[in-house]
């Protein structure tokens, strides 16, 4: 067990993962930082009268708003020892249809949000020489789905970076540990329903409900629990020799076997899956 790390969460409203990777390191003895927007703090109320957490107005889209965090973190406990970057949001769509906003706003918290924390936490870090910056990937950054193109994108540019940091700053001591979730149960696919019913799809609108079950599809009774998933990442994180990926939850091996696959096979599984072996008519 670890002795009193300071951990600082970013994405942590309840319902989230983020949320049970706060309990399940003060579980480990951790003095927990829970963050989220300020529109969402009143979400992570319960978090509050858990010991060793404490919680803070964080927006990973905002450099002010990191910075502020950041310091205060550090004015308090005069260092941070793990950042653990989950903040993240979905954007579920065909990619030909998909407002550029919307993905525009994807990269900007799920990717440049996590760099963004990076880079002002690992000057902390590079000064006490040691450290440990998760970021939260995906399995389907390695193997991206349809009607989440945009999605998988971010997280397999979280992946491409998160394997460069990792050879960069290992000449500070700072480890680098990517997170490869499967599928987890969360509040993410009812976020992504929502946001949903804000599209009308003109070339896709007879494949309506095969985008719908797909911002759906990684909530199913089979899903991993959050509470589980979060402990198992804790405890590898934690660990006296962390690895450098953490693979874990229902569906990895399917996917596993997918990167594996030849493309032809990995285009028939998915077209069928998701309704897209068929010929559209305008």
């Amino acid at each position: 067990m670890s002795e009193g790390k300071v951990v600082l969460v970013t994405g942590c409203a309840k319902g989230g993962i983020g949320y049970e990777y706060c309990k399940a390191f003060a579980e480990q003895n951790c003095r927990v930082f829970a963050s989220d927007i300020p529109t969402r703090m009143h979400d992570m109320l319960e978090l509050e009268s858990v010991d060793k957490i404490e919680t803070l107005e964080l927006d990973v889209s905002s450099e002010d708003s990191v910075s502020s965090a950041v310091n205060s973190v550090i004015s308090k406990c005069g260092r941070i020892d793990v950042l653990i970057n989950n903040a993240g949001i979905g954007s579920a769509g065909p990619l030909a249809e998909l407002p550029l906003e919307v993905v525009r706003k994807a990269y900007e918290v799920n990717t440049l949000g996590q760099l963004r924390m990076v880079q002002h936490v690992v000057p902390h870090m590079a000064s006490q020489r040691c450290g440990s910056i998760v970021n939260i990937g995906s399995v389907v950054g390695k193997v991206p789905t349809p009607w989440a193109g945009s999605y998988c994108a971010t997280k397999a540019a979280v992946h491409a970076m998160s394997d460069a940091l990792r050879v960069e700053l290992r000449p500070f001591n700072v480890d680098v540990i990517l997170v490869l979730p499967g599928a987890v149960r969360s509040n993410f696919g009812d976020t992504n329903m929502e946001k949903l019913g804000n599209y009308d799809w003109k070339l896709y609108k007879e494949f309506k409900e095969a985008i719908a079950e797909r911002a759906r599809a990684s909530q199913g009774s089979k899903a991993t629990d959050a509470a589980l998933f979060a402990r198992h990442v804790a405890k590898k994180v934690l660990s006296p020799r962390p690895p450098k990926q953490v693979v874990f939850g229902h569906m990895t091996g399917l996917f596993a076997l997918l990167s594996w696959s030849p493309l032809w096979a990995r285009d028939l599984f998915f077209s069928t899956r998701f309704k897209l072996n068929k010929k559209a008519f305008l």
